[in-house]
């Protein structure tokens, strides 16, 4: 998750990083989710592994777009990526795929650059970047 706290920073947007868990901590991580979108959070990226339910959690408590990043803490990934994909009808999670925070947070940029163009045009240039980097060889 360390890698989406990075990718964020380059796009100089304000995040925070929480520990929480749908099992360890289920009051403290539903009451994040419910109150997430009054503290000034506009997306919420949730990395799990294992049973992961954290994002749905998140999804399930909140309104705004939750990103689910499954961590690779056991069956190299897989039980967390289903758990994190298999949602039911109605409370959605974008899904990324195991252990791609970096692409969770440029998710979460693409959301945030809906309403603000200079978010855009830094995202745009970025994908520029990676194109040159990538042709470059």
């Amino acid at each position: 998750m360390e890698k989406a706290g990075k990718m964020l920073d380059e796009f100089r947007i304000e995040h925070q990083t929480r520990v929480l868990s749908a099992h360890k901590t289920p009051d403290e991580a539903i009451d994040f989710a419910a109150t997430a979108a009054e503290q000034g959070f506009e997306v919420i990226i949730a990395g799990a592994g294992k049973a992961a339910h954290l994002a749905g959690v998140m999804a399930a408590k909140s309104l705004l777009p939750v990103i689910g990043v499954p961590i690779s803490a056991s069956l190299d990934g897989m039980d967390a990526l289903l758990a994190t994909v298999q949602m039911p009808t109605g409370i959605p999670v974008a899904t990324v795929a195991v252990d791609g925070s970096t692409n969770a947070a440029l998710l979460a940029v693409a959301m945030l650059a809906i309403n603000d163009h200079a978010l855009t045009d830094s995202l745009a240039q970025y994908r520029k970047d990676l194109a040159a980097k990538t042709l470059a060889g």
